[in-house]
């Protein structure tokens, strides 16, 4: 299975970067092929509401920046994980703009499966970002939930947190 993890940290050592290399590690060694965009390195804007993606563009952006790079990657994907630390209980603003840019898709035709990967300093801070998965993921792009993933302060990069993360990795099935 190709399996596109969009990383919304802007710290390539933080806790979200963690969690993504080991859950692409175990998602490798079961045989799946798995790309790590780092959104936070790239120059990606917000979507315009322009239109020009349904109406002249026939699908493809306006914008020429960085997210051409991820558009054939997300039309190939057949799962899609979305990882990043909470700033004021959703993504970071990086990973919002690809996330938003990928209207220009509409659907992308491949994607079958979706997780989540978020990493904060405190507790009960998930709700904006699991809103978001569950209602644009999991209930209009109709993706099979393959787990949410979520660490607070001592969680973050600890053994046991890590071993799960590789194994959900590793157990994915096409």
């Amino acid at each position: 299975m190709k399996i596109l993890i969009l990383n919304g940290s802007p710290r390539p050592n933080g806790n979200t970067a963690a969690m993504v290399r080991t859950y692409a590690e175990g998602a490798s060694e079961a045989g799946h092929t798995v790309h790590i965009v780092n959104v936070c390195q790239k120059k990606i804007a917000g979507c315009l509401a322009c239109e020009y993606c349904h109406t002249k563009g026939g699908g493809k952006c306006i914008q020429q920046d960085d997210m051409q790079e991820v558009y054939p990657l997300l039309e190939e994907a057949e799962m899609i994980v979305l990882a990043s630390p909470i700033y004021y209980h959703s993504f970071s603003g990086q990973l919002q703009c690809a996330i938003n840019r990928i209207y220009a898709l509409d659907k992308p035709k491949k994607l079958r499966k979706a997780a989540l990967i978020l990493s904060s300093g405190s507790d009960l801070v998930y709700s904006g970002a699991i809103f978001e998965y569950q209602n644009s993921f999991l209930q209009y792009l109709h993706l099979e939930d393959c787990g949410m993933f979520a660490a607070h302060g001592e969680e973050n990069q600890s053994p046991e947190l890590l071993e799960r993360l590789r194994a959900a990795g590793r157990n994915l099935k096409d």
